[in-house]
């Protein structure tokens, strides 16, 4: 009898542990639904200071509507997954806002009238291989008529999407977006082809022209105007044409005011230069900007005359010029890590890294009355080089072989700030033809003022390739349904930039959670010394060869007489040996080659195997290790406790 009451009682209990596990299941599941230990390095699930920012300043509410598809994506894990985390971040935005947030969750059936409702609000649907639609994206609305929409929440976009939902509500959360104003000669709304292209359906907008749109409202200002509108809260310079002195008297006194700029000057601008669909530039590109003397009074030296080349940031490019290597690294195009960026200054402190082309070189000017901060520069293992021997077009392998490094930084970007003086004593006098048709006071030059009354506040870049698709950014799609899968910081800093000149500094912590894929640099390092050897003994048979040739040439002209052919002779003994040293040479240099690459591949592939052992075996182990320790103390306690009850 006692024996079935104990029975019974442990199966009384395991199954009161079974009905406790699941309710504590499905209490934890309710209760602490969107509970969370982050333990990312970057905190990437972490609701960002600058989301809390924004849901702070809404004044009216707004109401989000998530359409997400779930009974039709049953059968797509991936979906549901990335669906829960949008659901969760969702509703951790709603209650954080103090009610400002409504959150309505659609399921918009087949042929229902929330699938009409989704179409018309211009979702996308993704279709299934059954030919069934699934619709994952938001829209939300504000009290007033405007309205906002992700279309469709795309994996590729998942490290973007605290960024892209704040970015959402932000905007529906302001009155008007803020003034951008853009003075460039770069195609930026129409692509390389121009506006003829465009109307073709042949050219697309860069990519990073649909970035600002999404964030700002955007007002072109031609290249030759007398006065910046008052409404422009931040005025964008990209790579402009030479501008007359009208222009930048207006620059000038826009500063004067208070107004805030963001300018991109190039000596040598390939963006510039990019071929459209006609295989020409567009028409009236210029290859190289500057904003004398405007850049000097604002206290930066600017070097139209020479080319920042890095050993050590060089982007990787394809070649396909030795069947060996396909690609190589060109120091002229440059990659630059967050080592090598101003973690002071709120824009750059959050950027990975930023591609380059081509870039120039700035540096403070003398005398001058403001600060010249640096936001990023290049490593000490650069070099600069004349503007005309960059324009010789030498292949990245001889630039990498005449490398000689200075052991200087050279500044790539600065910010400048401080009192500023006009760079005019007076407003220039307008031509008499311009001035006769100026009636109207807003077509007419601002009164001259002489200082800023306030710091000024101004970032320039010494390129415009950081504007460029092929730079940071991978585009797939048409039109408005293109999407955006960057792999470099650069419209991360173009935004953040402009954000901070408008004095908004909101989303630049959400950019900085932004990840980029990160570069294997032991990897990376392995590599190019492996590379430097190959090249140099490269360079060393080329030599051989060429020493020989000559070599045999000259047997040839000696051993040929009157009646006889040009040719080696073949029993002359010195051709013989100069052609089985050449032969000798040869495979010994080829082997070299072969060893160089062998002992590449054999450091990766040593360091992918202790990389593999750290991740799969090595904490098995240590668990194993620790397991085994506390069985051995505690067998050995239990053995003192049966010695002192003996």
């Amino acid at each position: 009898m006692t024996t079935m009451s104990r029975s019974a009682i442990r199966i009384a209990t395991l199954v009161l542990i079974a009905v406790l596990f699941l309710a504590v299941n499905l209490f934890s599941n309710i209760v602490f639904r969107s509970a969370q230990i982050d333990l990312t390095q970057s905190r990437l699930f972490t609701l960002s200071q600058g989301t809390e920012n924004v849901l702070a300043k809404i004044d009216e509410p707004i109401t989000l509507k998530f359409f997400y598809s779930e009974s039709l994506a049953t059968d797509f894990p991936q979906v549901r997954a990335y669906a829960n985390r949008v659901r969760d971040l969702l509703e951790e935005i709603r209650d954080r806002s103090h009610g400002k947030i409504v959150l309505e969750v659609v399921d918009p059936e087949p042929f229902s009238e929330q699938e009409d409702l989704a179409m018309s609000l211009g979702l996308k649907g993704a279709r299934t291989t059954e030919g069934e639609v699934i619709y994952f994206g938001l829209v939300g609305t504000n009290l007033v008529d405007g309205i906002e929409a992700i279309p469709f929440f795309t994996d590729e976009r998942q490290q973007y999407l605290e960024y892209d939902v704040t970015r959402l509500i932000q905007n529906l959360s302001r009155p008007k977006k803020p003034v951008l104003g853009i003075v460039t000669n770069i195609p930026l709304d129409t692509g390389s082809g121009g506006l003829m292209a465009a109307m073709r359906g042949q050219s697309q907008p860069f990519a990073i022209y649909q970035e600002l749109q999404n964030r700002f409202e955007i007002n072109f200002l031609e290249q030759k105007f007398v006065k910046v509108p008052a409404d422009v809260d931040v005025l964008m310079i990209a790579h402009p044409k030479q501008l007359d002195q009208e222009t930048l008297y207006a620059i000038d006194q826009f500063v004067m005011r208070g107004g805030r700029v963001l300018a991109f000057v190039d000596p040598h601008s390939e963006v510039s230069l990019t071929a459209g669909p006609d295989g020409q530039p567009v028409q009236g590109y210029t290859e190289a900007s500057d904003l004398a003397p405007l850049l000097k009074d604002w206290g930066v030296d600017y070097d139209t005359n020479h080319i920042v080349g890095d050993r050590d940031l060089a982007m990787r490019v394809q070649t396909g010029l030795d069947a060996r290597r396909q690609t190589s690294d060109y120091v002229l195009w440059l990659s630059v890590p967050k080592a090598e960026f101003d973690q002071n200054d709120i824009v750059t402190s959050s950027i990975d890294h930023i591609n380059l082309g081509t870039a120039g070189l700035l540096k403070p000017a003398a005398n001058a009355t403001t600060r010249f901060t640096p936001l990023f520069w290049s490593s000490k293992d650069a070099e600069t080089y004349d503007l005309d021997y960059v324009k010789a077009g030498h292949t990245p392998d001889e630039l990498l072989n005449a490398f000689k490094p200075t052991g200087e930084t050279y500044v790539l970007a600065a910010r400048v700030s401080g009192p500023l003086k006009s760079a005019f004593s007076a407003a220039p006098a307008l031509p008499v033809e311009d001035e006769t048709k100026r009636s109207d006071a807003t077509d007419k030059p601002d009164a001259f003022i002489a200082q800023t009354k306030a710091d000024a506040n101004i970032i320039v870049v010494a390129d415009s390739d950081i504007l460029d698709d092929r730079f940071w950014t991978q585009v797939s799609g048409d039109g408005n349904d293109r999407t955006l899968v960057p792999f470099a910081d650069n419209a991360k800093f173009v935004l953040s930039a402009i954000d901070n000149l408008m004095g908004s500094d909101d989303l630049i912590s959400l950019r900085a959670r932004e990840r980029v894929d990160r570069p294997f640099v032991v990897v990376d390092n392995l590599r190019r010394e492996a590379e430097r050897k190959f090249l140099t003994e490269q360079e060393r048979l080329k030599a051989k060869i060429t020493e020989t040739e000559q070599r045999l040439a000259a047997l040839q002209t000696e051993g040929a007489g009157p009646n006889q052919a040009a040719g080696v002779d073949s029993s002359d003994p010195h051709a013989q040996e100069e052609i089985a040293q050449f032969r000798t040479e040869l495979l010994q240099s080829r082997k070299a080659l072969r060893d160089v690459q062998r002992n590449l591949r054999r450091d990766i592939d040593r360091l992918a195997t202790e990389v593999r052992f750290a991740n799969v075996a090595l904490m098995p182990i240590l668990v194993a290790i620790v397991a085994l320790g506390i069985a051995v103390l505690r067998h050995r306690r239990r053995k003192a406790r049966a010695g002192k009850g003996a």
